[in-house]
């Protein structure tokens, strides 16, 4: 039996490796000085231990009450205020899914999660003081949690989430991401875009780490409270991950009759079930309250009213592999090892993009595509009557049937949530060869930005994709100013003369010394982007990257923009208000002048607006892991975490990477021996003894 004791040996500055080799290094974490473990271990047990040490280190707190809600037992710990997240987990059955979970999983899975699970409990142990009082309720971890919040996550979060109504009021939950071939790549080597855009809080926080196992070097980031890395590259290759088009959930619209559903115009009954939930008062009792669950052969039972209910069905329930499709996607050496990895199916969701050392680039349209009876996208996009068991899905499609593209000719692929078929210009993939249901048909603003840059590029530098990466140019302005300056031109309005003024000096950008930028964001609110009715030509999938254009009524449009021009006046004094004096970055004390915003007019860097006050509004998600990589013989990237690698108060890296967000910079990635050696602040070592 093996028995972990931690050694703590905090070293400040120097740490001597002369003697060792990096395959034969001591199992240690190396922290550097912008919070990001490099953790060193010569078995996949000591390696988890020590991540999950280090991310109570930076999210203790965070963790516990992530955990907490994902067990369904918010209430019981927190109040009243978690109830309808508890009967949200129960209703979904997420904890004897997880039961399941653990006797199905790979027993390499259950090796990770224990370690992991351990060095959670260690930490807390050993540090007690970091715990907020309210958390400790929670302890201990245990490997259901893993189980039950990585569900939570995935399932509510991504998988479920238009369905369950979880995608709230961020404008642009999604990504951006690129591979660049050596044919487009000034040096010929492959280069690659990880960044996805998520809230800046709570579950959707990401966790930077660098992984070293036997000599063998893996970056990259997962969310916090997962093992190992989600999204990441090593020396070899790697990968990024985008919300993809995929419908892989379905809501179904049931009629009760004689106490049970109608299915084929006959009465079936449901299975049902009581849970018992405690919630905490505010003198500290609990009190119990029992509630009832519902399933029929749809799923489970998520709303009631009017003598109908609504039953859900997800993909993934039986996957209970995903992270050592991760963990080996990050050990792979080649393209085929990684391939194998894809081919393992265990991921339901998220677009792969895909670039390594020997120059190969691919697309991958990911996740679990249910076969379905009807073929049209529209059918499935709705809240389906299900009367017809014909509309109950029970098998997905292989690997073999989804959308991909490798080394394309052109030389480069991109992804900004668009449908797959655009992943590039010209399309290399013909919708009409997949099941209509595979994905739907557009190409907004923003992957049309992010294809015009790569395509007016036929040479890429490193530094030229980090400046892409960053760039706050709106394409929605590049293709409709030219027809709202002749509308305006032919108006009587003088004050959308002046404006036009304004938008003609402005650099079409959203940075934070853009003046126009706010007074644009202020029309285009009004003129909604969105509505393809609003254009003279609508989107055109034989030109999907140059339209819509056109205005269809020029006389609203100035219209439109006088009243913003008389609102931005006088509200600010002045039509050409610097962007950044009024979108601002408002994070654990820091108030930071703001750049980009939500991706609907065509900014690559994506900042939406998570509040607002009488005379500012605030960033509330978008850009969180950025990395720029580029597959030399020595791997090099730049990258950034927006909100920093720590959510604990007194932690200072908790927002200490906003002032580069603000400045629209990265930073090195620290990945050779030398770099990390002159960057370690402390080093916590790790010492295993058999009894």
């Amino acid at each position: 039996m093996k028995k972990v004791v931690l050694v703590l040996i905090t070293t400040i500055f120097a740490f001597n490796m002369s003697c060792k080799t990096e395959e034969h290094q001591e199992a240690q974490i190396i922290w550097d000085t912008w919070g990001v473990p490099h953790i060193y271990a010569d078995t996949v047990e000591n390696l988890f231990f020590q991540q999950g040490w280090a991310q109570m280190n930076n999210h203790a707190n965070l963790i516990l009450e992530l955990y907490g809600s994902s067990r369904g037992k918010g209430a019981e710990y927190w109040g009243q205020n978690k109830l309808q997240n508890d009967m949200l987990v129960h209703t979904l059955g997420f904890e004897e899914l997880a039961t399941e979970w653990e006797t199905q999983q790979d027993p390499e899975v259950k090796t990770m999660y224990k370690a992991f699970v351990e060095g959670m409990n260690a930490y807390a142990k050993a540090h007690p003081e970091t715990i907020d009082n309210k958390n400790k309720i929670v302890l201990p971890l245990t490997v259901k949690d893993v189980n039950m919040h990585s569900m939570y996550v995935i399932f509510t979060r991504f998988i479920g989430g238009n369905d369950l109504g979880r995608i709230q009021q961020w404008p642009d939950m999604g990504s951006n991401t690129y591979a660049i071939g050596p044919k487009r790549s000034a040096s010929g080597n492959a280069m690659l875009v990880q960044n996805p855009h998520l809230p800046w809080w709570q579950e959707f926080l990401f966790f930077e780490s660098n992984l070293n196992l036997k000599g063998k070097n893996m970056y990259g980031t997962t969310l916090v409270g997962f093992p190992g890395i989600a999204i990441g590259f090593n020396d070899h290759l790697g990968w990024s991950h985008t919300d993809n088009t995929i419908d892989n959930a379905d809501t179904y619209e049931l009629e009760l009759k004689n106490g049970g559903y109608v299915l084929d115009g006959e009465v079936k009954q449901f299975e049902s079930a009581n849970k018992t939930i405690k919630i905490k008062q505010q003198d500290g009792s609990l009190v119990e309250q029992e509630i009832p669950l519902l399933k029929t052969i749809h799923g489970p039972v998520v709303n009631k009213k009017e003598g109908k209910v609504l039953a859900l069905r997800m993909v993934g329930l039986d996957r209970p592999n995903m992270f050592l499709q991760w963990w080996r996607m990050i050990n792979s050496t080649n393209f085929n090892e990684f391939e194998s990895a894809l081919k393992m199916a265990q991921i339901p969701f998220w677009n792969v993009m895909y670039a390594d050392k020997e120059g190969e680039i691919f697309y991958l349209f990911n996740g679990l595509v249910p076969k379905r009876s009807e073929d049209a996208w529209d059918y499935w996009d709705r809240i389906i009557p299900g009367g017809k068991s014909a509309d109950v899905w029970t098998e997905v499609h292989d690997y073999a049937d989804l959308p991909k593209v490798r080394n394309p000719k052109d030389g480069w692929l991109q992804n900004a949530n668009d449908p797959p078929w655009t992943s590039t210009i010209p399309m290399t993939l013909n919708a009409d060869d997949f099941p209509g249901y595979m994905a739907p048909r557009y190409m907004s603003f923003r992957p049309q930005r992010a294809a015009r840059m790569v395509i007016e590029d036929e040479s890429i530098t490193f530094d030229e994709l980090v400046d892409y990466k960053l760039s706050t140019r709106l394409e929605f302005a590049d293709r409709i100013l030219d027809d709202l300056f002749a509308a305006i031109d032919v108006s009587d309005s003088e004050k959308a003369k002046e404006a036009k003024v304004v938008l003609e000096n402005w650099d079409r950008e959203a940075d934070a010394d853009s003046k126009g930028m706010l007074l644009f964001y202020n029309w285009a609110n009004k003129f909604n982007v969105w509505r393809n009715s609003n254009y003279a030509k609508g989107w055109d999938e034989n030109n999907p990257s140059t339209t819509p254009d056109g205005l269809s009524n020029p006389e609203s449009a100035v219209s439109l923009l006088e009243q913003a021009a008389i609102e931005i006046e006088t509200k600010f004094g002045s039509l050409d208000t610097p962007w950044g004096d009024y979108y601002r970055i408002n994070y654990n004390g820091k108030n930071l002048p703001g750049n980009g915003i939500d991706g609907s007019m065509g900014v690559f860097r994506v900042a939406w607006p998570g509040g607002a006050d009488e005379n500012h509004m605030y960033i509330g998600g978008g850009d969180s892991w950025v990395s720029v990589i580029e597959f030399d013989e020595q791997v090099k990237a730049k990258v950034l975490l927006s909100y920093g690698n720590a959510t604990q108060k007194d932690s200072p890296h908790n927002g200490d990477q906003l002032e580069l967000f603000s400045k629209k910079e990265l930073r090195d990635a620290w990945l050779t021996q030398e770099a990390i050696h002159a960057n370690t602040k402390r080093v916590e070592k790790l010492s295993e003894i058999k009894q």
